[in-house]
C-alpha cells in the first residue's frame, strides 16, 4: 500500500464512502470519524445505517488490522451487512488484497478478518478479542446474546456499534438507549433527517402501514409492540418498587 495515500485517507473524513462512490450525510461522516468505544444507532429504515457501519468495518480492516464481527438475529441479515462491506471494499483502490473469502467472511493480507455470524450465543462464544463488533437489528437481539458479546471486548478494548430501528419498549437496546447514561454515544436519525427519502412518499407510507408501524420504522419511536395487551406505561404505573415481595 502507498504510505502517502494512507495518510491522505486518514486525514479525509468519510474517505471510505467517498472513494467507493458514495456521498455520506453529515451524521454518517461523524460516525466514521468517531473514536467512541460504544455507539448506539437508532435510525429509520433506508437511512443508510447499514452502509455507514459497513464502511466503518472496511476502514477498521484497513487501518486497524484484526477481527471484525458482524452479528444479527439471523444469518441472512448479517450476511447482507457483510455483502455491503465487501462491495465497498472492492470499490476501493490500493487496499490489502483478499487472501481468503467465502459467502460470509473474508481475510485480508494485512491479517484482518471480517466475519458475519448468526445471532446465537454458542456461535459468538467461539470468537475472541475483536477490534470491532457490529450488531445489526440490535433491538431484536436477545439480551443473552448481547451479554455474550461484551466480554469479548474486555482484552482487545474493541469497539461496539449497535444499529437498529426500535422494537418496542423492551430489551437491552431500549434499556441502553434510555438508561445507559454516558456509557454510550447515541445517534438518532428519523426519516425526516434523510434527504433521500421524499416527504410525499412518507405521507403515503404512513397512510399505507398505519400509525404504529410508521412511528417505529420511520420516526424511530419506542412504541409498544402491537401484540401487547397492556401498554408499557400502564404496566410501569402498576409497579411499586417500594413494596416488599411476598414469599
Amino acid at each position: 500500500m502507498n504510505l502517502a495515500r494512507d495518510l491522505s485517507r486518514a486525514l479525509r473524513p468519510g474517505w471510505v464512502m467517498h472513494d467507493a462512490g458514495l456521498d455520506p450525510d453529515p451524521w454518517q461522516t461523524q460516525l466514521l470519524v468517531s473514536e467512541e468505544p460504544r455507539h448506539l444507532l437508532l435510525c429509520s429504515r433506508q437511512s443508510g445505517k447499514s452502509t455507514t457501519v459497513a464502511s466503518k468495518a472496511v476502514e477498521t480492516a484497513i487501518f486497524d488490522p484484526g477481527l471484525i464481527l458482524m452479528i444479527a438475529p439471523a444469518q441472512r441479515q448479517s450476511g447482507e451487512l457483510f455483502r455491503k462491506a465487501k462491495d465497498i471494499y472492492l470499490a476501493l483502490d490500493d487496499v490489502p488484497r483478499i487472501v481468503q473469502e467465502s459467502a460470509r467472511s473474508m481475510e485480508l493480507a494485512n491479517g484482518s478478518r471480517i466475519v458475519a455470524l448468526p445471532g446465537t450465543e454458542a456461535t459468538i462464544r467461539g470468537y475472541s478479542a475483536p477490534k470491532l463488533v457490529l450488531v445489526d437489528e440490535a433491538a431484536r437481539v436477545e439480551d443473552a446474546l448481547y451479554h455474550s458479546i461484551t466480554p469479548m471486548l474486555a482484552v482487545s478494548r474493541g469497539r461496539l456499534i449497535a444499529l437498529t430501528t426500535p422494537y418496542g419498549r423492551r430489551g437491552w437496546f431500549y434499556e441502553a438507549w434510555e438508561h445507559g447514561g454516558d456509557y454510550w454515544q447515541r445517534t438518532k436519525i428519523s426519516a425526516h433527517d434523510c434527504p433521500r427519502i421524499d416527504a410525499e412518499w412518507l405521507k403515503a407510507e404512513r397512510e399505507s402501514v398505519g400509525d404504529w408501524a410508521f412511528r417505529q420504522e420511520y420516526l424511530v419511536e419506542f412504541v409498544d409492540t402491537d401484540e401487547q395487551f397492556f401498554s408499557s406505561a400502564l404496566i410501569e404505573a402498576a409497579i411499586d418498587p417500594d413494596l416488599e415481595p411476598i414469599w
